[in-house]
């Protein structure tokens, strides 16, 4: 895939999305064994076939219709046709839609893959990493491009069976890197069960035709210094960032959570990297409890629109700062169960502002950074109801991507988290509905405002993560 029109730049949460980086369910998820699937950070194992079928297939023919509809229109009835193959959405298949708007992660591998050197160097490194034989690297070096991307990212080498573990978080694209304006920072994944799609994002990012005129922009933040003279294995702090814990909100402003999975010190070196390549002016960083419930920050909120947020009431409920000695801005010696929010901007990073609480911050970015002038809407997970709350936050309620400014993308299955969604004035409709209506002229992308759209989420939602973890949005008005 090369497109010499491509253009990377994303400074918003809600600008209307033209390019984004994808990968859809591959064989290894219906491989998670369920005493490993922890280890490899899923909650449960899932039923592939239902998930590809029923449910991330809608979200593909979606995307499409949103961002590449020559791709799909008048097509859909042949493609569900085909439904016994599904080679429209198969990346090694003839039939695979190939659009250059909706990027698969897997044809971006198979493409530099097919570079011999490239192909080389990336086998050994796989191969030292997961602790291959020798021998067992000069057959993945001598297997075709198309078919060693598959073994890369399932595990699963036809003849030999499962060679290495499945990286079946792969579908989280937005945790191996975050478009900032026209940067691309790369992840620190805090999980060894990561490492292996972290190594295959950076070649890709590096070495594909598609990123080479942005290789110069491609930021990667330094690990701890000297941790490896340390003694013990987990001796300190490990410097992590995931993509999960980074939103950019407006072109200046850059937001990152310090979770389960990004490290006081990955957020620290991020914010000296960005303020030293004048990527942005301002970052604020939001402090949250390490638990596996929240994991990142667009777990507990996510935007809607310049004046509408989504958000989880039990963590964000406004109450007093009751503050601490700024001495240690970002120390993880304070395990709060509300957030703590610094503001930093530069030239005066030794002066943070801070915040009493999630909907001060978003109400100022709102309002500063969007210059919005109409009172700013926040809309509760489960409609601010325990435990439907804390129910719904766990499928995701909070983490929703959007397609444009007012139109969201979320499960069908957060049921008072819908009805806060209409108390607010927004329209509802299920995928499925919507595909056939886009299909028929019933309805066109322009038409639709102030909708969330509901995708079907059995099996999915089970994977704990949404369709903001599920996207790596590369261009946005």
């Amino acid at each position: 895939m090369k497109n010499e029109q491509f253009e990377l730049s994303v400074g918003s949460e809600t600008g209307t999305l033209r390019c984004l980086l994808i990968h859809s369910p591959d064989s290894g998820i219906g491989r998670v064994a369920p005493s490993k699937a922890q280890d490899w950070l899923f909650e449960d194992i899932l039923h592939l076939d239902t998930v590809r079928r029923k449910e991330y297939d809608y979200y593909i023919k979606l995307l499409l219709y949103f961002l590449d509809p020559g791709r799909i229109k008048g097509r859909l009835s042949a493609i569900d046709a085909e439904e016994s193959n599904r080679e429209f959405f198969k990346p090694s298949k003839p039939g695979f839609h190939k659009s250059d708007k909706v990027i698969e992660f897997e044809c971006l591998l198979a493409d530099i893959l097919g570079q011999s050197d490239i192909c080389k160097k990336l086998t050994a490194s796989v191969c030292a990493i997961e602790g291959c034989s020798y021998q067992m690297q000069q057959e993945l070096i001598g297997t075709p491009a198309t078919e060693l991307a598959k073994i890369f990212i399932s595990g699963y080498m036809p003849g030999h069976g499962m060679i290495f573990p499945p990286i079946p978080n792969l579908i989280f694209t937005r945790d191996i890197g975050i478009t900032i304006n026209n940067h691309i920072l790369l992840n620190k994944p805090a999980k060894k069960a990561r490492s292996r799609e972290t190594l295959l994002a950076r070649y890709i990012f590096y070495n594909h035709p598609l990123f080479a005129k942005y290789r110069e922009n491609i930021l990667e933040i330094p690990a701890t210094i000297q941790y490896f003279l340390r003694p013990g294995e987990e001796h300190g702090e490990k410097t992590t960032i995931e993509g999960g814990d980074v939103m950019v909100v407006s072109p200046d402003h850059v937001l990152i959570g310090c979770s389960e999975r990004t490290s006081a010190s990955g957020a620290s070196e991020t914010i000296k990297l960005l303020f030293e390549r004048n990527v942005v002016k301002k970052v604020t960083v939001i402090k949250i409890p390490h638990k596996r419930d929240f994991m990142h920050i667009d777990t507990i909120f996510t935007q809607i629109d310049r004046r509408t947020w989504v958000v989880l009431g039990s963590i964000s409920s406004q109450q007093k700062h009751k503050g601490s000695e700024p001495v240690d801005y970002l120390s993880e010696k304070r395990n709060k169960e509300k957030p703590e929010i610094f503001q930093f901007e530069k030239g005066r990073i030794d002066k943070p502002r801070m915040y009493n609480c999630i909907e001060d911050l978003l109400s100022d970015i709102s309002r500063t950074d969007l210059k919005c002038d109409e009172p700013v809407r926040f809309i509760y997970s489960g409609n601010n109801h325990f435990p439907f709350d804390v129910r719904e936050q766990w499928t995701d309620s909070c983490n929703l991507l959007a397609l444009k400014e007012g139109v969201v993308v979320g499960y069908d299955r957060n049921d008072r988290t819908l009805e806060a969604f209409k108390e607010k004035g927004f329209s509802v409709i299920r995928a499925e509905e919507l595909v056939e209506k886009l299909e028929y002229d019933e309805l066109s992308v322009d038409d639709i405002s102030n909708t969330l759209i509901l995708m079907p989420s059995a099996e999915l939602s089970r994977a704990r993560g949404g369709f903001h973890c599920m996207s790596m949005p590369l261009l946005r008005d």
